[in-house]
């Protein structure tokens, strides 16, 4: 018997089962946003774990502010890169629990920097989401230390110059050189295979939090078409055209 392939992948017949760990709240995530596919991952690593009621999440100022409203654990709101300091407390108050912060580049690599550093020197047992969409994504579209040279951003009309701005801050090799991080990794989610590899990445720095193994660190290379003054399907492209290059995929360190 043949079978119609177009008919088996058509939308209203795909069944599609949401984690229970995540909320019925709709998202207010620009369209295309690589935030919506990480938070959805979050869930379903979480459940699949079966860690939900014993999950502690750290939510940033940026545009995952509202995480706390789509995945279904407890969480504390953090100011301004501060998350792995309140990290860090919540896990040393609660070390029976499973703690992560969620950071974006402006968060975590430009005012959090500090917080970033010795959270990882310290080998403080928690797991840190760092994504890295090259910009300030909620507050306007602003250069980040992770804009690339030649980026255009509101603030650099006319392109990142490394002259005046520095070169682009690569913080996931710094935290990786540091004694405290057992498992550094850069992943992105804009294709079914990147999609299963972070996934992956993310299971494996939850079991490591479980062994007392330190800080896992994962970077989520991720697009901000809004920001970029692209559609989704060109902001992935340039994303892997231009972020990739200087951001490279895979462990960095893993022990």
């Amino acid at each position: 018997m043949s079978v119609d392939v177009k008919e088996i992948i058509r939308p209203e017949n795909i069944v599609y089962k949401k984690s229970s760990a995540l909320t019925d709240n709709p998202m207010h995530y620009c369209p295309g946003c690589t935030h919506g596919v990480v938070n959805r991952l979050l869930a379903e690593v979480i459940e699949e774990l079966g860690i939900q009621e014993d999950t502690i999440g750290v939510t940033p100022v940026g545009c995952a502010v509202l995480l706390y409203n789509y995945i279904d654990i407890d969480w504390q709101e953090a100011a301004h890169g501060r998350a792995p300091a309140l990290g860090t407390a919540i896990k040393r108050v609660r070390p029976d629990k499973y703690v992560f912060t969620y950071q974006g580049d402006g968060d975590l690599a430009a005012i959090g920097t500090a917080e970033t550093i010795h959270t990882c020197n310290r080998g403080e047992n928690i797991v840190m989401v760092f994504i890295n969409n090259g910009i300030y994504g909620m507050t306007g579209g602003q250069m980040a230390p992770t804009t690339l040279e030649g980026m255009k951003t509101a603030t650099c009309p006319y392109g990142r110059d490394p002259k005046r701005d520095g070169m682009p801050l690569k913080i996931t090799e710094i935290v990786a050189g540091l004694p405290g991080t057992t498992y550094v990794t850069r992943q992105a989610a804009h294709t079914a295979n990147a999609v299963r590899k972070l996934k992956k990445a993310l299971i494996k720095a939850f079991k490591n939090q479980e062994a007392g193994k330190g800080t896992s660190f994962i970077e989520v290379v991720a697009t901000c078409n809004s920001g970029w003054k692209l559609t989704p399907v060109d902001a992935n492209k340039w994303m892997e055209e231009n972020m990739f290059p200087y951001y490279p995929l895979g462990d960095i360190k893993d022990e």
